[in-house]
């Protein structure tokens, strides 16, 4: 048989819980085989992993796990690679804009907090001369 891997293999390997994996595997992302009595074993291909592996990568990037399913699935399918690179291309590009404008927002208020310190310190420095002068 080809690499096959054991949910506790791509456990380990991808440093996640095997909840998570049978997560990923609700939701369609992953497709083990079962095999041992009742099923009850389950047996991950080359396929899975890669799968799992762009799964964690696009989570990484920001994005749902269905915009990841939906990406993830058009690489399985026959098709020119064309379709999936134009829709990847929008998938980044939203994200891109939702990360520049909280970018944005952080640094409205990193700035608000800068102001705030300094209207803090001067008014400390006023305190502080007072209780000298007293």
């Amino acid at each position: 048989m080809a690499n096959t891997y054991s949910i506790s293999d791509l456990s380990k390997e991808f440093d996640l819980t095997t909840r998570a994996i049978r997560f990923y595997e609700d939701m369609g992302l992953l497709e083990p085989l079962r095999s041992g009595p009742g099923g009850r074993i389950r047996v991950y291909s080359a396929r899975d992993r890669t799968r799992l592996k762009l799964t964690l990568r696009a989570k990484r990037l920001g994005l749902s796990l269905t915009e990841a399913k939906d990406l993830i699935d058009m690489y399985d399918s026959p098709r020119d690679t064309g379709p999936q690179l134009k829709k990847f291309l929008v998938v980044l590009a939203v994200h891109r804009q939702q990360l520049e404008s909280q970018w944005a927002d952080l640094q409205a208020t990193i700035d608000e907090v800068k102001t705030h310190e300094k209207e803090a310190k001067a008014m400390l420095a006023r305190a502080d001369k007072a209780i000298v002068k007293k």
